[in-house]
């Protein structure tokens, strides 16, 4: 098993900048891909950024040269740096970690408010 609890969302204006942090503990060895994910009302859960266990990275094209994920494997934790945010950038953001094995994990939700 594998707890996640995430940190670092709020209130912003537009062109402003918030970090978002998640902790993973407990069976933290089997963690392979660290991702974030960002839901509003009445859409699908979006994935965001994700790293892999290489430290590769990915992310959806509408935050690409905004948003950093980054992840420490010391500290378990993986972080999202978002620099000029947008209000269209409004969501509850989820952090989930995948499993070698193939199970995959979900944080609480951090709501991130850009305001215009």
């Amino acid at each position: 098993q594998v707890q996640l609890v995430e940190s670092g969302g709020g209130l912003v204006q537009s062109g402003g900048s918030l970090r978002l942090s998640c902790i993973a503990s407990g069976s933290t060895s089997s963690i392979s891909s660290m991702a974030w994910y960002r839901q509003v009302p009445g859409k699908e859960r979006e994935l965001v950024a994700i790293t892999t266990a290489y430290g590769t990275t990915s992310y959806v094209d509408s935050v690409k040269g905004r948003f950093t994920i980054s992840r420490d494997n010391v500290k378990n934790t993986v972080y999202l740096q978002m620099n000029m945010l947008k209000p269209e950038d409004t969501a509850v953001y989820y952090c989930n970690v995948g499993e070698y094995r193939g199970g995959e994990y979900w944080g609480q939700g951090t709501q991130v408010t850009v305001s215009s």
